[in-house]
């Protein structure tokens, strides 16, 4: 049973990163849909309470909300009410985009590090993001040749209305701020992987891509992690590219070639290199000890 549910969320995922958006009511009852959540961009409208806790704060709802959700960005959340329901929609950024001239996701104050992702909304703007939804919704099933740029015409409403709206001020500061920004640096670290294509090379590699995603100073960040864990930022990184390289090698018939660009290594003597000091051994000895 497990491994049919495993299976039934795998191929909805797959088919999820093949169109690139979803939208499907939620409910208390039946959770929503699973779906990658290192993936996709989430916008979601509730009725119920909850507690976000987002980067170095925790955010509690009103009875009802509009949540952006950043892929980039680890997010958890605790409900408070017993019952809740209402809709989400999930996207890539590049179903989203219309070209070059747009501006990343990343830049957006709805999903920035640093930004509230929490609305609060009264019963009038509640009825006006939820009739988005549902057209959404309706437009999903329809046969329409352009029914992704009218449904993308849908999420840039959806954008555009909140930010209208002066976001939620009920946000708390973590006590220990280095604790909080740790977490989500590891916890974005793990996101990364496991690398599941060759053709999706691995985007975040240095403590500076990790401080840009998060949108704050490489020196905070590399600061703060130390504190915590008592190891550089670059140490955490390299731990975990060496053992999703020992994986690689052990379990695919990927070249080393394929596996240094997958793990965003530009040439293969620079992997070959990087493995060797870390690991006292070369990739060639991980997969020829396999075989």
């Amino acid at each position: 049973m497990e491994n049919q549910n495993a299976n039934s969320i795998s191929a909805f995922n797959a088919e999820l990163k093949l169109k690139g958006f979803k939208v499907f009511r939620t409910d208390s009852t039946s959770g929503g849909l699973a779906y990658s959540r290192k993936d996709f961009y989430k916008i979601n409208i509730t009725i119920g309470k909850f507690i976000f806790h987002y980067a170095e704060r925790s955010i509690e709802t009103d009875d009802i909300f509009l949540f952006f959700g950043n892929p980039r960005i680890p997010y958890s959340c605790d409900a408070v009410s017993e019952a809740f329901n209402g809709y989400t929609c999930v996207f890539t950024e590049e179903f989203l985009k219309l070209g070059d001239r747009s501006e990343s996701l990343q830049q957006s104050p709805l999903f920035k590090f640093s930004g509230t992702p929490v609305f609060n909304l009264n019963k009038v703007q509640h009825d006006i993001f939820t009739n988005l939804f549902q057209k959404m919704i309706e437009e999903q099933e329809t046969d329409y040749s352009f029914k992704d740029e009218l449904i993308r015409n849908y999420v840039n409403l959806l954008i555009h209305e909140a930010l209208k709206i002066r976001p939620a001020e009920n946000s708390v500061k973590h006590n220990n701020a280095a604790e909080r920004i740790t977490a989500v640096f590891l916890e974005l670290l793990e996101r990364q992987f496991p690398i599941e294509s060759k053709e999706r090379p691995l985007e975040l590699k240095t403590a500076q891509d990790y401080a840009g995603s998060l949108s704050v100073h490489v020196n905070y960040l590399n600061s703060a992690v130390k504190e915590v864990t008592g190891r550089p930022t670059t140490s955490h990184i390299s731990d975990r590219l060496i053992n999703e390289a020992k994986a690689l090698l052990q379990h695919t018939d990927w070249n080393i070639a394929e596996i240094a660009f997958a793990l965003g290594f530009e040439y293969p003597t620079y992997f070959n290199n990087f493995f060797k000091k870390r690991t006292g051994t070369v990739p060639k000895s991980v997969r020829s000890a396999n075989l």
